[in-house]
C-alpha cells in the first residue's frame, strides 16, 4: 500500500543548493518511493546560532510503501552519504537534514520518530514549501497548513531564483 509523506529538507554547508537537490535526486532513483511534487527551493536564516550560514529548504512529497522507520534508515543513509555530521550541536549547520514531516495521517510518539514532526507548526521554511506544493493540507491534530501559517505569521522566506539552478538538472 502506497502512503503519501512529506519529508523536508535543508543545508547550509558544501554547496548547499547542491546538496539540497542532490538528496532529491537520490529520492528520485530509490525503488521503494516516488517523488510527487517538490517545492521551490527556499532561503531561509538558520533557526539556532546565528553565526552560520543561511540555509538552502525544500519540501517534496513522495508516495511510499516503505513504513516510517524505514523510510527514516533510509533518510539518514542519505543524509550520512552526503557526509552529515551528527555532532554539531542541536541547530547546528550540516550539509544535509531530512526529516519526515508528515507519513498520511499516521501519528506517532515513538521516542525515535514523532508524527507529524514535533515543530511543524512553528517553522516557516517548512510551512511555506508545504503549502506551496500541498495548499489544502491538514496536519493530523494541528489544522491546515493555511491556518498555521497564519498562526505564525512570519513572511514567506526568499525563493532561490531559477537561473541559479539552471546547471542542475533533476533525473
Amino acid at each position: 500500500m502506497q502512503t503519501s509523506v512529506f519529508i523536508a529538507l535543508g543545508s547550509n554547508l558544501h554547496q548547499p543548493i547542491q546538496q539540497v537537490l542532490s538528496a532529491i535526486k537520490r529520492l528520485k532513483v530509490e525503488k521503494d518511493l516516488s517523488v510527487t511534487a517538490m517545492s521551490s527551493l527556499y532561503e531561509t536564516l538558520p533557526m539556532g546560532p546565528q553565526d552560520q550560514p543561511n540555509y538552502i529548504n525544500s519540501v517534496v512529497k513522495v508516495s511510499t510503501s516503505l513504513q516510517p522507520l524505514a523510510l527514516l534508515a533510509l533518510l539518514q543513509s542519505i543524509e550520512n552519504h552526503q557526509g552529515r555530521n551528527r555532532d554539531t550541536g542541536r541547530w547546528g549547520a550540516r550539509t544535509l537534514d531530512l526529516d519526515l514531516l508528515l507519513y498520511g495521517q499516521h501519528s506517532s510518539t515513538d521516542p525515535v520518530l514523532t508524527l507529524p514532526h514535533p515543530g511543524i507548526a512553528f517553522r516557516g521554511f517548512v510551512l511555506h514549501p508545504l503549502f506551496e506544493i500541498e495548499p489544502l493540507l491538514a496536519i493530523p491534530s494541528l489544522g491546515s497548513v493555511k491556518q498555521l501559517l497564519v498562526t505564525l505569521d512570519e513572511p514567506c522566506p526568499a525563493i532561490v531564483k531559477p537561473e541559479t539552478l539552471e546547471n542542475f538538472h533533476l533525473v
